[in-house]
């Protein structure tokens, strides 16, 4: 059993004991710092809610919506969602917060309560220690009888979100139409199920080929769109006549893509060919977190504009966008941030925009892919234990690679002429996440691997002389 509690939510296995997973209880006490949260900010006593499908959806929403009415506080629950709905929702229904219930890539025994302020963004991390500390000193009242809010139900947020893609100056849904592209999507049997089919119906697509569209919280597969759980889709594409391949995980706002020949077009890729389509219209820099691929910075640079990294984290992502005036940003496991439309990652505009490029660029997925510098990102991690100190463990890394170009506003991060390697403790799971880049994957592979070596002589080192 895991419960994660961090300054964007808590996030938790379902089933255990209480304060050791998301139960009930913890569900409702962290809710209800929230709701104090936002009472102390004086802001519109008005909460949107939305979930994705996983299996524990419906009583982690009720939990929820009930404890917030009981605070006072006024619900728009907008049932099954997506994340950059409720996003734009709250901003569009003038609420003073909301509240998402998904744990995003994470499997179907997790869930998570993502928190938003009035904007419709993640709380600041100033606001979400506030929180916490609410929540561990159980620092709320709840509302008298005839003070508890009320409970509404809004189903028309997902088709005011897409009518508002549609609507974009850079959505040309003319000439996504006159393409006539034939599209598989794998839905993951979440809220993609109902929201992409909408979308694409809405941008002029007619073939489309949903797969795993039911959206009732059984993932088929790992969610995580990498390509090693995307077998299905990938095969499926191999063995068809289809232009694109379209995932999302189960709150829809992370985004892949398949080529026409089955071939990932890459995550991280995601966000440089729409940053690409982007900058060749609009003047503007560009941002990613330091975890994403330096082909962004590339693709950025050649369009004559500056690019700028932050740490890891949405939040932190939106917090440079807005310092530098990026139009484009987003981080490379998918999550695309256009500000046109909102400081959120959103999969259904990165499809929009996507789709324009395509269309527009007049070749496949694949030649479109070749445009872009090839880099290649060799993901991995170590799972933490009690007793294992990270901060020990980066400090030592450091001294080990002074040499090099080191960057320690989030982890640690190590340049090398070609390459460069990000260590850093997670913010959701139990792990270290090992990063590393370089034009060849067996680079990038053994650059990682020599690191995972590194750490562990570090942790057994440690070990042994508190022993």
């Amino acid at each position: 059993m895991a419960l994660i509690k961090s300054i964007s939510g808590i996030r938790g296995t379902i089933g255990g004991k209480t304060g050791e997973a998301l139960t009930p209880v913890d569900t409702v006490k962290f809710t209800a710092a929230y709701a104090t949260h936002l009472i102390k900010s004086n802001v519109i006593p008005k909460v949107v809610v939305g979930r994705d499908a996983r299996i524990s959806g419906h009583m982690i929403s009720d939990l929820v919506c009930a404890t917030l009415q009981g605070c006072g506080i006024e619900v728009i629950n907008l049932g099954l969602s997506t994340t950059p709905t409720v996003e734009i929702a709250v901003k569009e229904l003038g609420a003073g917060g909301g509240i998402i219930l998904t744990a995003s890539h994470n499997p179907s025994n997790w869930n998570a309560l993502k928190l938003l302020n009035s904007d419709g963004e993640f709380l600041s991390a100033e606001e979400g220690i506030k929180l916490l500390e609410y929540a561990e000193n159980e620092d709320f009242q709840f509302a008298k009888v005839n003070k508890l809010g009320e409970i509404t139900e809004d189903n028309t947020q997902l088709d005011k979100h897409i009518q508002k893609i549609v609507d974009l100056p850079l959505v040309n849904t003319s000439l996504i139409e006159a393409k006539n592209f034939r599209i598989v999507v794998d839905a993951v049997h979440s809220s993609g199920g109902i929201a992409i089919p909408k979308l694409l119906k809405a941008l002029g697509v007619q073939n489309v080929e949903l797969m795993y569209g039911e959206p009732t919280g059984h993932f088929p597969h790992n969610p995580e769109p990498l390509p090693e759980n995307l077998t299905s889709i990938i095969g499926k594409m191999e063995n068809g006549n289809y232009d694109l391949g379209i995932v999302v995980d189960p709150d829809v706002d992370r985004l892949a893509f398949i080529s026409e020949d089955g071939t990932p077009f890459g995550e991280e890729y995601t966000l440089v060919a729409v940053a690409d389509y982007v900058l060749s219209k609009t003047k503007g820099n560009t941002v990613s977190n330091l975890s994403s691929t330096q082909a962004l910075r590339d693709v950025t640079q050649k369009a004559g504009a500056a690019y700028f990294a932050s740490a890891v984290g949405e939040v932190n992502v939106v917090a440079q966008m807005k310092v530098c005036n990026a139009v484009i940003g987003g981080e490379g496991n998918g999550g695309v941030i256009y500000p046109e439309m909102h400081y959120g990652r959103d999969a259904l505009t990165g499809i929009a925009l996507f789709l324009t490029h395509l269309a527009e660029f007049g070749k496949s997925a694949k030649m479109l892919r070749s445009t872009y510098p090839s880099y290649h990102i060799s993901k991995n991690k170590i799972e933490l234990t009690p007793e294992i100190d990270v901060d020990f463990v980066l400090e030592k890394i450091g001294e080990k690679y002074k040499k090099q170009s080191l960057n320690k506003i989030d982890g640690l991060k190590i340049e090398f002429d070609n390459e460069w390697i990000h260590l850093r403790k997670s913010n959701t799971e139990p792990i270290i996440r090992i990063y590393s880049e370089s034009h060849s994957a067996s680079t990038a592979n053994n650059l990682a691997n020599k690191m995972i070596i590194d750490i562990k002589e570090i942790i057994a080192y440690k070990a042994e002389a508190d022993d």
